[in-house]
């Protein structure tokens, strides 16, 4: 969703972005927690996003960093402050949708417990392999797998595991996960020899640029913008996906025009040369500013989509 489709949605509404924002104003400095330690990527989106947010409105948007369980802490401390627009959070969907799958019980909140204002940017998720691997798409390495009684696939990060099990599940292709700390070990990995494919969320760009990788799948439910010719794992016969979405949220009871201001300067900050620029630097990807009905509906999608991942 662009930003001219955001206001567009707006001004149906008998509003424009201007006419929110000036509905509601913060009574002091707004909060923006980010789930994750300083220096990582969400924190850098965050704070970019808080200084734009700042000067395009005057508002005080202060970055404090609230890391533990990939987000769950964060979202866990929010979903008890007030509802008044003064604290949000960043964070990321795949730790808290698994967290959700797996142990519902032992989390103290539920995707009920948020106003969700926007989101951010989607991960993009390979499927990679060396430039000259004897196969070019997911049905090849499959049947390279089962010539080879096995193929070697690196990942870095559980729901990873999980759709590679999918796979096996559904073919028998008999896929061996080789755990990787990150993307970047992971991609050393296949130029190394070391592994016959692996995941890869962004590190391996510049060697598909140079021919010394190829890409088999988008992981994600969509196709790459600069690899639109390759098709994603559900177009290749796999009902499954990973997309990994950054985006922002305040406790569940919003006033509806403090939502509104909020999420509209939010698009307003993604919508900033400088953040667009960031993004596509560390995503290779436009921002989306989808705004809180599309959000929702893309957790509760995940959700559903992670169910399937734990055979649920």
């Amino acid at each position: 969703m662009t930003f001219r489709n955001v206001l567009a949605a707006v001004a149906a509404l008998g509003l424009s972005a201007g006419a929110a924002l000036a509905e509601w104003s913060p009574s002091g400095p707004i909060k923006l927690w980010i789930g994750f330690g300083a220096g990582g990527e969400t924190d850098t989106l965050g704070r970019l996003i808080a200084k734009e947010m700042g000067e395009a409105t005057g508002w005080d948007v202060v970055v404090e960093n609230k890391p533990g369980g990939g987000g769950i802490a964060m979202f866990t401390q929010l979903a008890t402050v007030p509802a008044d627009g003064m604290t949000l959070g960043m964070g990321v969907t795949m730790p808290v949708l698994v967290n959700l799958t797996i142990r519902p019980d032992e989390i103290p909140f539920t995707l009920d417990s948020f106003d969700y204002l926007n989101t951010v940017a989607l991960a993009q998720l390979a499927i990679i392999a060396p430039a000259d691997a004897p196969y070019d798409d997911l049905a090849g390495l499959i049947e390279f797998s089962k010539q080879k009684g096995g193929a070697l696939v690196a990942f870095d990060a559980k729901p990873q595991e999980l759709l590679m099990n999918f796979v096996n599940g559904q073919s028998d292709a008999g896929l061996k996960p080789v755990s990787t700390k990150s993307s970047a070990e992971a991609l050393q990995q296949v130029l190394g020899g070391h592994v016959d494919a692996a995941f890869n969320a962004g590190t391996y760009i510049p060697y598909l640029e140079t021919g010394e990788v190829k890409m088999l799948a988008s992981a994600n439910a969509s196709r790459h913008p600069y690899a639109e010719d390759v098709a994603t794992v559900q177009e290749q016969g796999f009902e499954i996906y990973v997309d990994p979405w950054f985006y922002i949220a305040a406790p569940a009871g919003l006033p509806e025009e403090a939502k509104t201001a909020l999420s509209e300067a939010i698009s307003g900050a993604l919508s900033a040369d400088a953040t667009k620029e960031a993004i596509m630097n560390a995503m290779h990807t436009e921002p989306s500013m989808a705004g809180p009905e599309e959000t929702r509906k893309m957790l509760d999608e995940g959700l559903t989509n992670v169910g399937t991942l734990f055979g649920k």
